[in-house]
């Protein structure tokens, strides 16, 4: 029977996409614990990390440590500033780029006023800035987009946004026209959420969510490593739970949904109404109105977590909002989450308050390098 080298070659390239990834998320180890850790023979992973150390994306430290019998491990490490990815968060009249390298650290980045409200529009001047970074950074792996709203990500349509009032927008195929690089288009919160999860070294193996409050309320499920986007794109919508029964009208035309509750706008509205010019960050000149504001807003985000603890029962809940920093406000979220969900599953799921914001853009460009690693395949 005749045979091609294609399957060497498949195979070849999988462990190579596989070694890429460890040394992305371990920063330094060596050959030996790449071929434990991988189950690959240590012949193998030689013959990948020798190629790589040829094209300069890798760098030996020497020894790391020396066992009692046998050779010395030889520490390697990723050379990040030589594989760079961009992303492009677009939000409501804004657009913010950062240029990351492997490592997701940031190398340049600026955010930019403008017009959102004609996609045609927008569309060309986000296809003139991707070229002006390719020509900045020749050696971009690919650029990632974000949007606002629901985005099939596969196909880089555009459904609906309710910011950017869009819908139905062919994203990938009016910049694919201009763009030479792989282009990878998300909903903004699904993408933060991937580098959210990459930050706390949170495990592949289970389920995480990640919750993101701003002048809306997104969501995203983490599983084994990739976003779950659901059916119709749409999964992780946490801001449209109702938590509040004929509570106020939501952007999405119903009544009582967390969005128009605890979003950015919602609670700065409810302490303008209290006391005007109020703000959470000048608690002192009215401790008190502030303090049941952020208690009430914590009850109903917790409300709504309690939820999704009991449906998705992930073992981890990242709350990325902007009053992490007030005590009031998570303990009412722990205290309402732990009291409307079972005992057992409360138990079992860990909240996490980020002390500093997650930057939709920076997960685009991580989303870059995921798929880049996926197209070695």
């Amino acid at each position: 029977m005749k045979t091609n080298g294609k399957g060497p070659a498949l195979l070849r390239l999988n462990n190579q996409k596989r070694v890429m990834t460890q040394l992305r998320k371990l920063r330094v180890t060596s050959r030996q614990d790449l071929a434990e850790a991988l189950t690959l023979s240590k012949n193998t992973v030689s013959l990948i990390i020798d190629d790589l150390l040829e094209q300069g994306l890798i760098e030996e430290l020497g020894p790391v440590s020396v066992a009692s019998a046998g050779r010395p491990k030889i520490g390697i490490t990723l050379r990040p500033e030589k594989l760079k990815s961009a992303g492009i968060m677009v939000e409501r009249n804004v657009i913010h780029w950062r240029v990351c390298d492997y490592f997701s650290q940031v190398l340049a980045e600026k955010t930019l006023r403008t017009d959102t409200s004609n996609p045609t529009r927008l569309l060309a001047e986000l296809a003139m800035l991707c070229r002006e970074l390719m020509k900045s950074y020749p050696d971009l792996l690919g650029i990632g987009l974000g949007f606002p709203g629901i985005v099939d990500p596969r196909r880089g349509w555009m459904h609906i946004s309710l910011p950017l009032e869009w819908q139905d927008v062919d994203l990938l195929g009016a910049l694919s026209k201009h763009v030479s690089l792989p282009i990878r288009i998300m909903n903004n919160v699904k993408a933060a959420a991937l580098l959210a999860v990459q930050l706390r070294g949170l495990s592949v193996e289970s389920g995480h969510f990640y919750l993101r409050i701003s002048e809306g309320i997104g969501g995203a499920l983490v599983q084994h490593g990739e976003v779950f986007t659901g059916h119709s794109w749409t999964a992780g919508e946490a801001g449209h739970l109702v938590v509040q029964p004929d509570g106020p009208r939501c952007s999405c035309g119903r009544r009582g949904c967390l969005e128009a509750l605890v979003s950015q706008p919602a609670v700065k509205q409810q302490l303008a109404q209290r006391q005007p010019g109020l703000s959470w960050q000048n608690r002192d000149s009215a401790p008190r109105v502030v303090d049941e504001v952020m208690a009430q807003a914590g009850g109903y985000l917790g409300a709504a977590l309690s939820q999704i603890m009991l449906l998705l029962n992930p073992a981890t809940i990242i709350i990325d909002c902007p009053w992490n920093a007030s005590e009031v406000f998570c303990k009412a979220v722990r205290t309402t989450a732990h009291g409307n969900a079972l005992a057992f599953t409360a138990a079992h799921t860990l909240l996490h308050f980020p002390e500093q914001r997650i930057d939709p853009a920076n997960g685009l460009a991580l989303a870059v390098l995921e798929q880049s690693e996926q197209r070695m395949i």
